[in-house]
């Protein structure tokens, strides 16, 4: 029943929050070092040369030192920025490019506006997760905007979330709009879960 699977995610998304919340900064610096050197690895294995991706909160495993260092590679990164609507409209990150705090609370880039279709020219998808299980599933903070971006894509490429190591669960609830996602990003490994999408 949908309003259980709500109840569940609730559950787990409140238990992995606190979990996030109780690592010491040097396990979150060791998680930031570990997620780039995943993310540089993943982006040449797939030979993208634009990418979207997301500027990771204190508590996320950090993407910001890979941002950067793509940006400085020439990589066309794009990154989101939050809309009411609940859908995302795109800017293209920049070495000096300022941060904000956007809806929510979340950073996000301060610069052109390009519309929520920009992310339909991008070879891979990097994206938050709160979890995601060994079939794909993904468990997302509850907003729905990643889902809601890939389940309109007419071509998606593959996507990938990020999360720490033990946030790989066996199961994670689901409901109708949920999508799944190829693989997960964690400081120490990079996993395919489930065919591209393309």
């Amino acid at each position: 029943m949908p309003h259980d699977a709500d109840h569940e995610k609730r559950a787990l998304r409140a238990e992995l929050r606190e979990r996030r919340q109780l690592l010491s900064d040097a396990q979150r610096d060791a998680a930031a070092a570990g997620v780039r050197a995943q993310l540089d690895a993943l982006v040449a294995s797939t030979g993208a040369r634009s990418v979207s991706c997301f500027l990771s909160t204190t508590t996320e495993p950090g993407t910001r030192e890979f941002v950067d260092a793509a940006v400085a590679r020439g990589i066309r990164v794009l990154l989101p920025i939050t809309r009411k609507d609940g859908l995302l409209d795109w800017a293209v990150a920049t070495s000096d490019g300022d941060i904000a705090e956007g809806m929510f609370g979340l950073p996000e880039p301060v610069g052109e506006l390009l519309g929520p279709i920009a992310v339909n020219s991008v070879d891979l998808m990097i994206i938050p997760a709160a979890a995601v299980d060994r079939t794909g599933m993904r468990l997302g903070w509850g907003r729905g905007f990643f889902d809601k971006t890939i389940g309109s894509m007419e071509r998606c490429p593959p996507v990938y979330a990020v999360i720490f190591d033990s946030e790989l669960l066996d199961v994670v609830p689901r409901d109708v709009h949920d999508q799944p996602v190829t693989g997960v990003v964690t400081p120490t490994q990079t996993i395919t879960l489930a065919p591209s999408r393309r």
